[in-house]
């Protein structure tokens, strides 16, 4: 339990210090389409093929700051620093260098209690390589979603 209080403290500290690019209406609606996302996403993963779970196997609360604190700081994070102007091979190496940032923290996370939470079950790591560059390029999707509908909005306002 330790290691989440800390992740989850230093994780909402830097997203509050980084630089912000985001609206305070897309950190909302980042917030909650991470948390809805992943609560989803695990919800197969995790409670119906018991790929991997947190703290303990099934529904535990102590699963919820993962769900509702340390994820979404995590991605709005990357989105308020990803080089979204940038080349595609600078866009396409921050992706891979995030990838590897994840992978290290869920080694980190693998640590026995109270340092760890994380635990496998069939999930491996290489599924987490394979797996991450997705679920953050479907963040990025919806980033930009997001941010093309506030911009149709204020269009017609004006």
């Amino acid at each position: 339990m330790v290691g989440i209080i800390i992740a989850v403290i230093l994780f909402n500290l830097i997203a509050l210090k980084v630089k912000k690019r985001l609206t305070r209406s897309e950190m909302l609606q980042i917030w909650l389409f991470t948390s809805l996302f992943q609560l989803v996403f695990d919800l197969f993963i995790s409670l119906k093929y018991h790929g991997y779970w947190y703290f303990n196997k099934g529904i535990d609360w102590g699963s919820l700051p993962v769900y509702l604190c340390l994820v979404p700081s995590v991605n709005i994070i990357f989105l308020n620093i990803y080089p979204l102007k940038s080349k595609v091979w600078k866009q396409i190496s921050f992706f891979l260098a995030w990838n590897v940032g994840i992978v290290l923290y869920e080694i980190i996370t693998l640590l026995p209690e109270p340092w760890g939470y994380f635990h496998y079950g069939w999930w491996k790591l290489y599924h987490s390589v394979i797996i991450n560059p997705f679920l953050l390029f479907t963040l990025l999707g919806f980033y930009k979603l997001v941010r093309r509908l506030e911009h149709e909005g204020v269009v017609k306002q004006i």
